[in-house]
């Protein structure tokens, strides 16, 4: 049987929880397919995979900042409301996607409104919040045998 190392091809089903039991983010029904390094899972989260076996269910209890970075300031930015579409309805808590010229796609929380202004917060949603990684392992291929890693507590 093959275990979780670099490089495997991994099928799974996760969940992350956060206190209180919000769900901050899941795989759903459809199992997350990818493979170890190639950018999927934060590396952070990655790691409590490396030696798990298909069929074994696990869950991480994640410290603050350790898997995302604490929140900064400087994330944080006023924007014109103009910056926005017209029709659009803006309440804090909405989660907007901005396309900066270098490209990528960047969320956004809106914070605040005022006469004009838009406060929004560019942090990562998890940032600075523990969390449990919640994982149930489905498939393992192209890792080493089960007995190549030593055991996992």
């Amino acid at each position: 049987m093959s275990v979780i190392a670099p490089g495997s091809r991994v099928v799974m089903h996760y969940s992350l929880h956060l206190e209180g039991g919000f769900v901050a983010d899941t795989s759903g029904d459809e199992p997350l397919d990818f493979v170890l390094g190639d950018g999927t899972l934060e590396s952070g989260l990655e790691r409590h995979l490396i030696g798990l076996a298909p069929g074994e269910q696990r869950e991480f209890a994640i410290a603050p900042g350790t898997v995302f970075p604490f929140p900064t300031k400087a994330a944080v930015q006023v924007l014109e409301r103009s910056a926005f579409p017209k029709d659009m309805p803006l309440e804090p808590g909405l989660i907007f996607e901005f396309n900066p010229p270098a490209g990528d796609v960047v969320p956004g929380r809106i914070r605040s409104l005022e006469e004009g202004a838009v406060t929004v917060d560019f942090n990562h949603p998890l940032a600075g919040q523990p969390f449990d990684f919640v994982v149930e392992i489905l498939e393992v291929g192209g890792g080493p045998a089960a007995d190549a890693l030593p055991e996992r507590d």
